[in-house]
């Protein structure tokens, strides 16, 4: 197909604390000391790329804990927790963006990078919701699992858990710059796409051509191929950063267009 999936992602501010107090009970977990990462084209070749997390039990490598099972783990997980943020759903959401900035009580602003995942593969929230019945599709933004959430405080924990997949954080010096994505510079708003790198090199310029959220007024632009993300699966998909803040999380959260891709490259890199 020559058209795919456009959504966006943005940088999240979420409100928090260095100590656990009440009202910030909500862990923003570092890496854990027992996870492990096993990269698998040292022994397969074929497998460049693809690496597997998991843990030690006994003399056994078996999966790593999933969310519901970290969730049960608690304290108990070997892990340093950075920071306790206010709301589970914001959490939850600051691991689908993979960065963001927290409002510590002095005023100050802690900026959190992604550090690693483990292992599990990404399930969409706002699908369950639909599958369930208890959204239609159209409202199953990030907006709309958010006013899920809120009216069903009970039930989140069940619905967080079905998504077992589970990122953890390492804090970065603050900076106006956006945040580093997987190509390791710092990500420019509306100007920097995910993408899915067995198909677009990463640092690639891009031509991107869609239209805005819920909307078809277009959006076409030369864009830079710069992240990576769990959900961004296939040849014409791309995630388009929109940049910091609650404004963008607006935009970020209502786009889900289709749209269409150029990738450019040097004429000695064109396929035969």
């Amino acid at each position: 197909s020559t058209e795919g999936l456009v959504t966006g992602y943005y940088e999240p501010l979420l409100r928090g604390s260095r100590a656990r107090t009440k009202g910030f009970e909500q862990p923003v977990r570092g890496v854990p000391e027992d996870l492990l990462t096993i990269d698998l084209s040292a022994l397969f070749p074929e497998l460049k790329d693809k690496r597997v997390r998991g843990r030690l039990e006994g003399n056994k490598v078996v999966p790593y804990w999933s969310r519901a099972e970290i969730a049960a783990r608690g304290d108990k997980l070997p892990s340093r927790t950075l920071l306790y943020v206010d709301d589970a759903v914001e959490l939850f959401f600051l691991q689908v963006q993979g960065s963001g900035r927290v409002s510590l009580p002095d005023g100050t602003l802690a900026r959190l990078n992604y550090a690693d995942q483990n292992g599990y593969p990404y399930q969409s929230i706002g699908r369950v919701l639909v599958d369930r019945g208890e959204l239609k599709l159209e409202e199953a933004s990030m907006q709309g699992i958010q006013a899920w959430a809120r009216a069903n405080p009970g039930r989140l924990q069940e619905l967080l858990n079905a998504n077992p997949s589970y990122v953890f954080f390492r804090e970065v010096p603050n900076s106006k710059e956006g945040p580093v994505g997987a190509l390791g510079v710092p990500l420019t708003a509306e100007r920097s796409i995910a993408v899915d790198p067995r198909s677009v090199p990463l640092g690639a310029p891009v031509f991107l051509a869609t239209t805005r959220p819920n909307s078809s007024k277009p959006l076409n632009r030369l864009v830079l191929a710069q992240d990576t993300g769990g959900a961004i699966k296939g040849a014409v998909r791309a995630d388009f950063f929109w940049g910091f803040g609650k404004e963008a999380g607006e935009q970020a959260g209502r786009m889900k267009q289709s749209g269409r891709m150029w990738v450019l490259l040097p004429p000695e890199a064109a396929l035969k």
